[in-house]
């Protein structure tokens, strides 16, 4: 059996709807030493092909970074077959919020081997990543950021915390988890070595490196919400208890976001009228990710600029040679940052 995916996006949609299945969105991490990543990635893939799951997957040396789909039907099986695996025995699998009005989050399963489960610029070898911070439970959490002797630090990047964020959290500006630990140090942590720092990502395992990290760095009271806001979510709707979240968490599927409550907090980055829907510019040219109304999307068809929009029109063999050889990475990683897009607050 082949190890990688060789289908089109349509042959993959067709196929997803064909098959009839319904999907459980979830994620999971773990550090752990993982001897031979390649080979580990390939029974994965094996074993994962055969249950019918798609999604995202990292692995490495130091561990796994998973955000999958699994068929609704082969849910059980994966999760048996999961935690037979020694150092992912009991594992907690983060359940997605919502659907976001995506049938299909994910389309296909990648499996990729990388040098790190996370981009985090640090080098493991001079700390050490199992000494972490606190882990705060939903209500401990709460608890916790109500007392005015707490920092509470949004470790996600610009775009994502600009759609959501904790009531009272500091959300730096900037591109990349990379980027975030040095400027999260010099901004906010130096001069307050004495305060509870509590920090919270998406589904916790940018928190889990930094914590780590900050704790070598000498700060002492440094807790992390277990789980991210996803667990956080869904924990407050079956405790009844109040959630602190505002708007939408972003995540790296197809969704762009879960609704966590129902207020708008960004707005479109073209007009400026209330709006929280990240999109990408259909310009192959471009993929930028930015905030897109329905009145917007169809003015532009679903492009960032006019110029794009004058490109996604051209014959497909003209949109080819306009963009060969041409290096359009800073477009597509600084998500979020363009001088096209006059309303990005």
């Amino acid at each position: 059996m082949q190890l990688w995916n060789t289908l089109s996006k349509d042959e993959l949609v067709k196929q997803l709807n064909e098959s009839g299945l319904n999907f459980i969105t979830i994620s999971f991490y773990q550090y752990a030493k993982i001897e031979n990543p390649t080979e580990f990635r390939n029974q994965l893939f094996l074993n994962w092909s055969e249950l019918n799951i798609v999604g995202r997957t990292y692995v490495a040396k130091e561990g796994i970074n998973a955000q999958i789909s699994v068929p609704v039907p082969h849910f059980e099986q994966f999760r048996d077959e999961l935690y037979k695996i020694p150092f992912l025995d009991g594992i907690r699998l983060n359940i997605a919020v919502e659907d976001g009005g995506v049938k299909h989050p994910f389309l296909k399963l990648k499996i990729k081997v990388r040098d790190k489960i996370l981009a985090d610029g640090l080098k493991d070898q001079t700390f050490d990543v199992t000494n972490k911070g606190i882990h705060l439970n939903a209500e401990e959490f709460n608890k916790l950021t109500d007392d005015p002797n707490t920092i509470l630090i949004d470790f996600r990047n610009h775009y994502e915390s600009e759609v959501g964020y904790f009531k009272g959290a500091i959300t730096p500006d900037v591109d990349t988890f990379r980027d975030s630990l040095p400027v999260i140090e010099d901004l906010y942590l130096k001069g307050n070595e004495d305060k509870n720092i509590v920090m919270y990502c998406t589904g916790g395992i940018r928190c889990e490196k930094a914590s780590a990290w900050y704790k070598h760095r000498g700060f002492k009271n440094v807790h992390q919400l277990e789980g991210g806001i996803i667990k956080y979510a869904n924990d407050c709707k079956d405790l009844g208890i109040e959630n602190k979240f505002i708007g939408k968490n972003f995540v790296f599927d197809e969704r762009r976001g879960e609704r966590i409550t129902e207020d708008i907090i960004a707005q479109c980055h073209q007009c400026g009228e209330p709006c929280d829907v990240h999109t990408n510019c259909v310009n192959d040219g471009c993929h930028l990710l930015f905030i897109q109304c329905d009145n917007c999307k169809s003015m532009f068809d679903n492009c960032c600029s006019e110029e794009c929009q004058h490109i996604f029109h051209l014959p497909l063999e003209e949109q080819k040679a306009l963009r060969k050889g041409k290096d359009v990475s800073n477009k597509i990683f600084k998500k979020g940052r363009s001088e096209k897009l006059k309303f990005k607050s």
